[in-house]
């Protein structure tokens, strides 16, 4: 498509946009009594029209039943955590048996790894992404020391290139093949959550399964942004959050998916809870753990309701919009917004800005991650004053992320000129 940098060209784009109703049905946050340009679905999604009254429906079951709403209320609350797994299969690519929605994001890659990394004297190391989110970090290097290891010995991380910010594939692949006697678990996120680079997770999940290693990954910046086909690319587990993209509302319920060669294998070591045992028995009470074979073996606590019953909300729009519809949306977006900020450096005497988001299709979802060369605290914290709510990640990146539920093209044309005022001061 040939892109314009004018409101007429914008205002076209979104006029013929088949997902444009679905931002009505989002609330979109006021500055100074005017809708915000809002671009940080990346770290927390608008709330839904209909999310307070799917919470209120189970406020009202708890009023009127108590208890007795495990079984009675209008969604009973005993089999609520199964209402999810096909919703979320077309999102993240998956069979629903391999899919169960439990608990929070790291507490859930905690679990994950006490199934998946098994360290040896001969295969302990772990790799990934250099500069990986601070959760999955703290959580490889806790790992590795309650193994007993060091974390500069056991965990690998692939750095990018002298002068570059986006990873190259050929470099994971070959950090792996480096390691390849001696790595455990390659674990990456899907989307980076700094730079926005989406990994090639079927390549990295062919050469860890390629020298015996076991593939993970953390998803929380890529479901309901990319286009994920998991089962498919046979990764082994991944964990993802549902208050980004999947906008279930601030600390919503976490998500896993175990690919199905590995969820009925009951000699896996975990971590285990009542919810996760078998359902046929699990109210007799009696000793001796039997996992459910699905990734529902591991749960461990009744579902949280009110937490469900916000990311019901969201899913239910999912499934209108269908994601495949917004994975093209966004991508368009994107590239809306790559073509006006390259229109700003080219209007200006000297590079102001450099997208560090890598700009083929295959490894990019929604967010920008904009590099900025001159005024970059300044620009940002002028942003919210001209009604833009963005995102600051030191020393000076800018990250935001036009979602295809909520966001237009006239935003991303609007943010341009915006952000254009803002250095030319």
């Amino acid at each position: 498509m040939q892109f314009k940098n004018t409101l007429e060209f914008a205002a076209g784009l979104d006029e013929n946009d088949g997902l444009k109703n679905f931002r009505d049905q989002f609330y979109i946050p006021l500055i100074n009594g005017k809708e915000s340009i809002y671009f940080t679905g990346n770290s927390l999604g608008l709330q839904p029209k209909t999310t307070q009254d799917y919470v209120l429906n189970e406020l009202e079951d708890w009023a009127n039943f108590g208890v007795e709403g495990h079984f009675h209320a209008r969604k009973p609350w005993m089999p609520y955590h199964e209402i999810f797994p096909q919703q979320l299969s077309k999102i993240i690519g998956a069979l629903p048996e391999e899919i169960v929605v439990m608990n929070q994001l790291t507490v859930n890659l905690h679990l994950l790894m006490v199934s998946f990394y098994r360290p040896t004297k001969q295969r302990y190391k772990i790799i990934c992404e250099a500069k990986a989110f601070p959760s999955d970090q703290y959580a490889m290097e806790s790992q590795v020391k309650y193994h007993g290891l060091k974390y500069e010995e056991a965990v690998i991380e692939v750095s990018p290139r002298e002068g570059e910010h986006a990873l190259q594939t050929e470099d994971i692949l070959s950090a792996i093949q480096q390691h390849a006697d001696s790595v455990a678990l390659v674990l990456f996120g899907g989307v980076n959550y700094y730079t926005g680079q989406f990994f090639d997770i079927k390549k990295i999940t062919e050469a860890a399964h390629a020298v015996g290693a076991i593939a993970g990954f953390d998803l929380a910046h890529a479901a309901g942004n990319v286009k994920l086909e998991l089962h498919d690319w046979e990764a082994d587990f991944a964990c993802w959050c549902s208050y980004k993209y999947l906008n279930s509302g601030p600390g919503g319920v976490s998500g896993i998916y175990i690919h199905q060669k590995h969820i009925a294998d009951s000699s896996l070591p975990r971590f285990a809870g009542w919810w996760g045992h078998t359902k046929d028995s699990r109210f007799k009470m009696e000793k001796g753990f039997e996992p459910i074979p699905t990734a529902e073996g591991w749960q461990l606590s009744n579902a949280p309701i009110l937490s469900m019953a916000a990311h019901k909300a969201s899913l239910d729009i999912f499934d209108e919009a269908g994601i495949d519809n917004l994975v093209a949306k966004g991508k368009l977006l994107s590239d809306y917004l790559f073509f006006i900020l390259d229109e700003i450096n080219a209007g200006s005497a000297k590079k102001l800005i450099e997208v560090i988001t890598p700009r083929n299709a295959h490894e990019k979802g929604y967010q920008v991650s904009m590099l900025m060369l001159e005024k970059g605290k300044e620009v940002f914290d002028a942003l919210k004053q001209h009604g833009v709510l963005a995102d600051w990640r030191e020393p000076n990146v800018i990250r935001v992320a036009p979602v295809p539920l909520y966001n237009t093209f006239t935003d991303v044309f609007t943010f341009g000129q915006i952000v254009k005022t803002i250095l030319n001061k």
